[in-house]
């Protein structure tokens, strides 16, 4: 029977969060397999993600308010115990899908793992942290829905996608990070957002934001699908009505870029990019 704690730190509902890349590349993929695209649905969203949620919270044992939970419970072994089931549940699943499929997943969990593991701990460096959350959760995720998903398991996927998806976590990622200076200087973690600072965190989001949707318009013009571009524009705008809203906020009162302020950023960005790319995928297919 799973404790109450490890329930809650595996943060099923954070997986959401992740979720945009998934749509990203069904949209761009075209003679789907079906059953193969649940699966990995499942595989990503409710083995992988949580998994790596549960070690992540299992290592930090953190006391304040981290992504999607406002006051965490204390982790037991049981948590860790839990993730690493997950972990060789989403490898042997994985397998039904593709050689391919099950070395990108064993990559992605053991990169998640000295991401957070005391005895790596590549969260810790601000760089090089950011660039393992960004090639993971954005290319590496792409390359493992896009490759999966195809009818004929295709290996050629596009670079220019991958760098997007990339970007997409990029651009935001900083953000995930702005309420949390406090506790991770307690912890000897130096994220890329106390490096940037308050301000700097906000504009290099919309540095790399900008960048995302630029390569965006180009991929999607040169393959003369201009409607989607403009289709995923329409559905950003209250995304970047409540940036600029927030940015305003913070740079009057830094007591703004707190805990709600993130994650309702957190949950408009997630709920309108994976509404934007449904809406593409569908469009793809009717």
């Amino acid at each position: 029977m799973l404790q109450k704690s490890t329930i809650q730190l595996l943060r099923f509902h954070f997986s959401f969060f992740l979720m945009p890349v998934y749509w990203f590349a069904l949209s761009q993929t075209t003679n789907i397999n079906t059953g193969n695209a649940i699966l990995i649905f499942i595989i990503l969203h409710m083995v992988i993600y949580p998994s790596s949620n549960g070690y992540n919270s299992y290592m930090d044992r953190d006391t304040e308010s981290i992504g999607g939970i406002k006051n965490p419970l204390e982790p037991t072994k049981q948590l860790f115990y839990t993730s690493i089931f997950l972990d060789a549940l989403a490898i042997g699943l994985s397998f039904f899908i593709s050689l391919y499929f099950a070395l990108a997943a064993i990559a992605y969990i053991a990169a998640s793992r000295a991401y957070s593991y005391r005895g790596i701990r590549l969260k810790k460096y601000p760089f090089i942290g950011y660039i393992t959350v960004i090639i993971f959760q954005g290319a590496v995720t792409f390359f493992m829905v896009a490759h999966g998903c195809s009818a004929d398991k295709t290996t050629a996927i596009s670079s220019m996608d991958m760098l997007i998806a990339s970007l997409l976590i990029g651009g935001f990622y900083p953000l995930t990070q702005i309420y949390q200076h406090k506790q991770d200087k307690e912890d000897g973690v130096t994220t890329l957002s106390m490096k940037l600072g308050y301000t700097g965190t906000f504009v290099f989001t919309a540095v790399v934001y900008a960048t995302a949707m630029l390569l965006l318009a180009y991929q999607l013009f040169s393959i003369s699908r201009q409607k989607d571009f403009f289709i995923v524009q329409l559905f950003f705008l209250p995304v970047l009505l409540y940036f600029f809203w927030w940015f305003n906020k913070v740079n009057r009162n830094q007591l703004a870029a707190n805990f709600v302020n993130t994650m309702r950023m957190n949950l408009l960005a997630s709920a309108c990019t994976n509404t934007a790319f449904i809406v593409l995928f569908l469009m793809t297919r009717f």
